[in-house]
């Protein structure tokens, strides 16, 4: 394979992914919340209950005193889903083949629990047969689409001077070294698609060592 046509398999592959990424959350499904979130179990019983012995797929997430959700998996022929149920969280498969981990819900769901995420938090990510990864937030970043009606619209950051396209956007949150992004939508102005709010989380053993990704320094 020539350098050539690997260069336009990939163009096309993020061409796809950014397509995708845009239609998350451009027209939100009307979803009705359940109320307020229960008492959080403890780690070790939330981890008991989402075990089903696959060591290969996500089961659950849990940050303390904050969210302890199951994990569901989208369709294989839907990288658009978003789960309308509230209390679980959605894998978005598309940033697994980057070796990232993309967790969506809607904003009146279970991605009201987002905006309590703050950096230094541990996020715990559960398999199916009970391995734990351990992350550790290092950054949230909040945007507005400034066209909230475009599905190509450019995204302006809320807290500096910053403005990306919807692709310069996608490879800052889900392209890169390992780390776990949860996404939501910001509602504002009676618009619930008016902005998005992506929490990241990078693995601990690198906040141990010291070892910060270049790309989450900025």
């Amino acid at each position: 394979m020539t350098l050539n046509t690997q260069t336009r398999q990939t163009a096309r592959s993020t061409s796809l992914l950014v397509t995708i990424f845009l239609s998350l959350f451009y027209s939100p499904i009307k979803t009705q919340a359940l109320g307020n979130i229960a008492a959080l179990p403890t780690f070790a019983d939330f981890s008991a209950s989402i075990q089903n012995g696959d060591a290969k797929t996500s089961r659950g997430v849990y940050v303390a005193n904050v969210l302890a959700l199951p994990i569901v998996q989208q369709p294989a022929s839907n990288a658009g889903y978003v789960s309308s149920t509230d209390g679980v969280i959605t894998q978005f498969s598309m940033p697994s083949q980057y070796g990232n981990v993309g967790l969506l819900a809607h904003n009146n769901l279970s991605g009201k629990l987002f905006s309590q995420l703050t950096p230094g938090q541990e996020v715990r990510l559960v398999y199916g047969d009970g391995k734990t990864e351990v992350f550790v937030i290092n950054e949230v970043l909040r945007f507005q689409a400034l066209q909230p009606t475009s599905p190509y619209s450019s995204f302006r950051n809320l807290d500096k001077d910053e403005t990306l396209t919807a692709e310069q956007m996608f490879k800052r949150v889900y392209l890169g070294d390992r780390h776990v992004t949860f996404q939501t939508c910001i509602d504002a102005n009676g618009n619930a698609s008016w902005g998005r709010l992506f929490v990241i989380a990078i693995p601990k053993s690198q906040v141990m060592a010291g070892q910060f990704s270049a790309k989450f320094q900025q």
